[in-house]
């Protein structure tokens, strides 16, 4: 058998095994592809360094699709190979990786990972049969070959003149070493080991490959160049991606601390949270029960309400139904003289009813639909056990005989200025009603035109007051009517006495005009006074003069007044304006 054949044979023998081996769960996680989670078969290193089985390669979906040769391709273009040309994505670290032209085929063999799966075969099985004869138990291996021998193959494997120099090792020693080193043989020329280096291909190569292909090329013995190339592999490793490894690895275990930290603080916080919620449930379990609690009390004290107050017409009724009865029939049935007879305890019968009995007001007996309960769930409740709670039972009625008028708006205005005061509404014991939603009535209308009426703005606030502004246009006094509920409230109606709009003087305060315009005759003002030569104004001295420093438009001797202008008589305003210029 030639040395072809017999590494075909045990190629056959290794995939044998690595089909009955699918399902061992002991497998070497390094003879262990991480796709189809088998041992490796023809095992590829992607750019990234990860390998993967070249089928398992070839059956990644191409993330893109790489020119090539100037040319777009396209994996059902593709003629070199599977996936040539084109970019994946790697299963273990998900980089964007490039096929190289030729497709997967021209990916690095990981020679690494077939030693792990040759290792891993030695481990697994106790016995392995001879990969010539296939009848006795294989004791020995040629790692030239790559076949396992048993004793008498292994002496005629010596025997032989081709492989009389070939590394026979037993195979105990090498389960012992949990590892298997084996020559790396060409693709191309089979048995032959790749032994040499071409500088220029960068490329291993065996003897046949160097003489025939590599002939113009500097081929040196791997032995003579490992040491460059591998201290250029160790130099990139120690300097600087061992160091940048170690930073990495702080870095990482800074991050997962982090990250415990952070399970921990909101393991904790979700703690917290849980026993407040727990907490503030309860709260609020009790005020519920609370306002369930005052609920029925408000619905006990008013059903005795309802129960004493029907008690007690119940008896009114009772008497004069019983007084009305007997006087109509002593009227309708008795003679005059039964009549008169009976006319004493009659009558003081009636006159006690009418005077003493009961006579309930309209307004307090009118029908109540029970709307002044209600429930607030805005309004705040307080604190209970330290949380904050929200929502009141309102069980106050309004009396609009007990609310009451905040502010002089309602009494005193002015002509063309806004104006305002406010309507605070009370419940029968005098306690602001704390909520709007009354139906309020504003009017204002002057009392000798009844035509002239102001507009008024009435702005609930949602507390139990009422903000109410108008703006009047003439002055005068005005009736205010201010009802709730279609009743007065205290005071109503009300009297308000707007004053004429406030004139601001347009002269000067000065002592003459005579003084204040530099002796121009022409000046005028509004006082009496006069002075001869010929001059409009007054001066000091003369007749007419107030005797003290006054307006000049109105002659009004208080300098913080209002302007009447009821002295200019015939005068034009030109002497005033005049005046204020000079």
């Amino acid at each position: 058998m030639s040395l072809y054949k017999e590494r075909l044979v045990q190629e056959e023998k290794r995939e044998t095994f690595l089909s009955e081996s699918n399902g061992d769960t002991r497998k070497e996680p390094r003879a262990v592809c991480g796709v189809c989670n088998r041992m490796y078969r023809d095992p590829k290193i992607l750019p990234c360094l990860h390998t993967f089985c070249a089928d398992c390669v070839r059956q990644l979906e191409p993330f893109s699709v790489r020119r090539v040769n100037g040319e777009r391709r396209s994996p059902e273009d593709n003629t070199h190979g599977h996936n040539s040309g084109s970019t994946i994505l790697c299963p273990e670290c998900d980089s964007e990786v490039n096929l190289p032209p030729s497709g997967v085929d021209g990916l690095t063999t990981d020679h690494l990972a077939l030693d792990e799966v040759f290792t891993e075969t030695l481990l697994v099985d106790s016995s392995v049969l001879c990969d010539l004869c296939s009848d006795s138990d294989a004791g020995k291996r040629c790692e030239v070959c790559c076949v396992n021998l048993c004793d008498f193959c292994s002496q005629a494997h010596r025997r032989q003149k081709r492989t009389s120099s070939h590394s026979i090792q037993s195979l105990q020693e090498l389960k012992s070493q949990g590892r298997l080193t084996r020559p790396v043989l060409c693709s191309l020329h089979p048995g032959q080991e790749l032994r040499l280096f071409c500088e220029p291909c960068d490329l291993t190569v065996c003897l046949e490959c160097a003489a025939t292909f590599h002939r113009d090329h500097h081929c040196s013995s791997a032995h003579e160049v490992i040491s460059h190339h591998g201290d250029r592999i160790r130099d990139l490793v120690v300097r600087s991606l061992r160091p940048r490894l170690a930073r990495l690895e702080d870095s990482m275990r800074c991050v997962d601390t982090s990250q415990e930290a952070l399970r921990a603080r909101t393991d904790t916080l979700a703690g917290e949270i849980r026993a407040f919620a727990r907490s503030y449930a309860n709260a609020v379990e009790a005020h519920c029960c609370s306002l369930l609690r005052s609920l029925e009390d408000l619905k006990l004290q008013r059903r005795n309400q309802l129960h004493l107050q029907r008690a007690q017409l119940q008896q009114a009724l009772s008497d004069i139904r019983g007084g009305v009865d007997f006087a109509e029939r002593l009227l309708t049935c008795g003679s005059d003289a039964e009549i008169l007879s009976a006319k004493g305890v009659t009558m003081r019968r009636l006159m006690n009813l009418v005077e003493s009995g009961y006579d309930p007001h309209p307004t307090t007996i009118a029908h109540d639909n029970a709307s002044s309960i209600c429930f607030l769930p805005q309004e705040s409740a307080g604190e209970i056990e330290g949380f904050p709670v929200v929502g009141v039972v309102h069980a106050k009625t309004l009396d609009p005989s007990k609310c009451t008028i905040q502010g002089e708006g309602v009494e005193r205005g002015r002509e063309g200025q806004r104006d305002e005061f406010t309507l605070v509404c009370r419940d029968s014991s005098g306690e602001q009603m704390g909520r709007g939603g009354d139906p309020v009535l504003v009017s204002i209308v002057h009392k000798d035109r009844k035509d002239c009426s102001v507009e008024v703005s009435v702005v609930d606030n949602s507390d139990g007051s009422y903000g109410v502004s108008y703006t009047p246009a003439e002055a005068g006094l005005y009736s205010v009517w201010v009802c709730v509920k279609a009743q007065h409230v205290q005071g109503s109606p009300f009297v308000l006495n707007v004053k004429r709009k406030f004139r601001r003087h347009c002269g000067v305060f000065h002592c003459c005009s005579f003084c204040s315009s530099g002796g121009a005759k022409e000046a005028r003002c509004g006082c009496t006074g006069t002075m001869p030569g010929g001059f409009q104004g007054c001066g000091h001295g003369h007749k007419g003069h107030p005797g003290k420093p006054h307006w000049s438009c109105c002659g009004s001797v208080v300098e913080a007044s209002e302007c009447i202008l009821h002295n200019l008589g015939s005068v034009s305003p030109r002497g005033h304006l005049r005046t204020v210029e000079l």
